[in-house]
């Protein structure tokens, strides 16, 4: 497939792609396992966690949002462009270190967002209150978050604190606080916002738009998922750190 561009847009592929978002996916899981070993196995609590640890707590939240990206990234191929396998893979251990979320239950759902965008039939909408942020959380939070997952996180969590001697507040400070606010920051500007019904109709059948943040705000709140979503939906094929070129 060419890396030109064609008609005006952008390619769907460029030189170098798989190698770059393998390397940004290596330094955010990198991150990510650095901050939690130390937050949860290493921290010591002093007067200067007044500071520490909320600053470490935004961090982790931002890396977790990170992870879920970069596995968005393997559903739609965009990691490693024509090579499946090593999209499944990579996909897997994200989700993996996110929340103990399946990559092969995400990604028919996630297809069937895109292909039902905005209606009863997305798994990602809540047509019963299109506007309602609390409900349409909750119903989205139990969508993803069950059984499966809530048992590989006690057992996780019950190997910290009864294997390795956690403190129990560290566990729940660095770590189970992070999780839950990165899924309300995914959900705020990754879903509710470019999908929230408004008093102005949508541009076009995605049921999307993109929020108007500038680069930097677009990165730091959902890795331009929210910024970008419009393009999103026109060019699934494109990985998160190419879709501020996606906008014509």
């Amino acid at each position: 497939m060419s890396v030109h561009a064609q008609a005006g847009r952008p390619a769907r592929r460029v030189a170098g792609q798989t190698a770059i978002g393998l390397s940004l996916a290596a330094a955010l899981m990198a991150g990510w396992l650095g901050a939690h070993v130390y937050g949860v196995f290493l921290h010591r609590w002093t007067p200067a966690d007044v500071v520490l640890a909320p600053l470490l707590i935004l961090v982790q939240c931002w890396l977790n949002v990170g992870l879920f990206i970069v596995a968005h990234d393997c559903m739609h191929g965009s990691l490693a462009p024509g090579r499946p396998w090593l999209n499944r893979a990579v996909g897997h251990v994200v989700l993996a270190l996110y929340a103990g979320f399946s990559f092969d239950r995400l990604i028919g759902k996630h297809h069937a967002h895109h292909r039902h965008s905005g209606t009863a039939e997305d798994p990602d909408f809540h047509a019963d209150g299109p506007r309602a942020f609390w409900p349409w959380y909750v119903a989205f939070f139990r969508r993803y978050f069950g059984l499966r997952e809530f048992a590989v996180l006690a057992a996780l969590l019950a190997t910290y604190l009864f294997v390795f001697r956690v403190d129990p507040a560290n566990a729940l400070v660095f770590w189970g606080v992070p999780a839950i606010l990165s899924s309300l920051q995914l959900f705020y500007y990754g879903t509710y916002l470019p999908h929230r019904h408004e008093s102005d109709a949508f541009s076009d059948s995605h049921n999307a738009r993109s929020l108007e943040l500038g680069p930097f705000a677009s990165l730091v709140t959902c890795f331009h998922f929210g910024g970008y979503h419009h393009e999103h939906h026109e060019q699934p094929w494109m990985p998160w750190w190419r879709l501020p070129n996606a906008r014509s």
